[in-house]
């Protein structure tokens, strides 16, 4: 099988649109972390993706009569504009499935390469399925995205590149991972020319599909996917790319949303690009494998696989980099409701700098901050921080772990509201699209008293809502049972430490 791959992958047609990426040097992360660290610029292809490969050589094998009728595609984003582009190439109709929830940067891209875009559905599976229907319909080739050998093996000749631009001995090669495409082809390839090179892919923690195969000895389903990193956000890895992966890659790193961040801005230092969430994974997997193995003088590459992201998106993500970096704590502090009491906790951060600072008045006795902290990089001197205002008298819960406390709470200090009983909490998670918000608040009816709310738009395809309904307990089943005919996921945070100590009714802190 491994022969099989390396053939397709030397016979491969892409350099009709693709370009060979150059192989550059992150030097300030390689001064960073003592490592020499190398970047494949795969942001940098015409459509601003590696996806272009894959999609080029799999339509440049098709026959003539399947060129004469078209071909047709479900994505919401990379690989919707290599076929968009790799279709215009070669002068035969494309139509693109897109979700409604799909940008409208994305939208304009595949058009302007001349494909018909058809939107269908607020998400991937939804656009497949119609895109299935159009093929039954239409007699259009589907080209998958990554479950195809002719991708895979376009996909593979990022590592023909790398091999012949890196001749020096190499460590380890970090690849993001998605439905498996990219790293399968990677994979197939270097470990065929060598394999003393660790293969290594890297995953959102909650978008980890290989790592769950790779666990579980099979293809596994996840039940649900992480929404940040949209461009790997696949519940089951390919069948084609498990073959070659579950004996080739060495292993699978995840990465948290605010270590991607943290990874974005990485590149943008050394490259000045600005990496999509996929993009930037790769980094972020360097950091923690360095991290982790307390490495030096090794070379380690990898690969930049994207940079299609909505400029809106760029607020969220520099929010949420100093703590990926690790370089701020989130406190939950109690004082006393005193005059002075601020200039005490000061004094007490022995002139550590405050990033943060959100107060609300409680009552006569105390009252609750929430307050950022700069800390040492790689998070040293956190728990040294917590134990000292403890040691000083102060009531300290640390939330910098929290993710209600980072996307919502923040935003929403201000106060306990005891008039309000009963009170249950949940987090939503809707498709962003023209009026999505709107309906949503519909489908909740008139029933039940809606006591708080907070949306804020990312600039993604999907948007999370904290809110809050006055529901008895008596009422639950009912309110549950309204809430799953809503149709979107959601989940109950009521009993969440960043709400119950800033905006619920109880008033405790550790």
């Amino acid at each position: 099988m491994l022969q099989r791959y390396i053939k397709k992958i030397l016979d491969a047609r892409v350099y009709d649109v693709a370009i060979e990426t150059p192989l550059t040097e992150a030097r300030n992360l390689s001064k960073r972390f003592d490592n020499q660290i190398m970047l494949k610029r795969e942001d940098l292809q015409p459509v601003f993706s590696f996806k272009l490969r894959g999609a080029y050589n799999r339509i440049a094998q098709l026959s003539e009569e399947q060129k004469s009728r078209g071909v047709i595609c479900a994505s919401a984003g990379n690989h919707a504009q290599g076929v968009a582009l790799a279709a215009k190439k070669l002068g035969i109709k494309a139509v693109i499935v897109m979700p409604q929830t799909t940008p409208d940067i994305k939208v304009r891209s595949v058009r302007s390469h001349g494909a018909k875009v058809v939107l269908k559905g607020d998400a991937y599976d939804e656009a497949a399925a119609h895109a299935a229907e159009l093929v039954e319909k239409q007699g259009l080739t589907y080209l998958h995205p990554f479950d195809d050998p002719d991708v895979i093996a376009g996909q593979g000749t990022v590592a023909m590149e790398l091999m012949w631009q890196f001749t020096q001995p190499l460590h380890a090669v970090f690849i993001p991972v998605g439905g498996g495409g990219l790293v399968a082809g990677m994979a197939a390839y270097i470990k065929y020319l060598r394999p003393e090179i660790r293969v290594i892919g890297v995953e959102p923690e909650d978008s980890n599909c290989l790592q769950a195969a790779m666990a579980a000895g099979e293809r596994v389903v996840l039940n649900e996917v992480g929404i940040f990193a949209d461009g790997v956000a696949v519940k089951q890895i390919g069948e084609h790319p498990w073959e070659i992966c579950k004996d080739l890659v060495d292993e699978v790193i995840t990465v948290s949303t605010d270590e991607i961040c943290a990874a974005i801005k990485d590149v943008f230092d050394d490259t000045r690009s600005i990496a999509e969430p996929a993009g930037a994974l790769s980094v972020a997997g360097i950091k923690k494998y360095i991290e982790r193995e307390q490495i030096e003088g090794e070379n380690l590459v990898g690969v930049l696989s994207g940079a299609n992201m909505n400029f809106d998106r760029l607020r969220y993500i520099s929010e949420r980099t100093e703590i990926g970096e690790k370089r701020e704590a989130i406190l939950a502090v109690t004082i006393p409701e005193q005059p002075g009491a601020f200039k005490t906790f000061i004094n007490a951060l022995h002139k550590r700098s405050i990033t943060e600072f959100n107060y609300r008045y409680g009552d006569v006795s105390e009252a609750r901050i929430f307050v950022g902290i700069q800390i040492q990089h790689g998070g040293l001197g956190r728990e040294e921080l917590v134990q000292e205002l403890r040691e000083s008298g102060y009531g300290v819960v640390d939330l910098t772990d929290s993710d209600l406390a980072k996307q919502h709470i923040r935003y929403m200090v201000g106060g306990h509201a005891p008039g309000v009983g009963n009170e249950r909490v949940f987090q939503f998670e809707f498709p962003e699209r023209p009026g999505a918000l709107l309906k949503f608040l519909m489908s909740l009816g008139t029933r039940w008293n809606i006591s708080m709310f907070h949306y804020r738009n990312h600039g993604a395809a999907y948007s999370r809502v904290l809110m809050a309904a006055q529901v008895e307990e008596k009422d639950l089943a009912a309110f549950h049972a309204m809430l799953d005919k809503v149709g979107f996921r959601y989940k109950d945070v009521t009993d969440n430490d960043a709400y119950r100590l800033f905006l619920g009714a109880g008033n405790s802190a550790s």
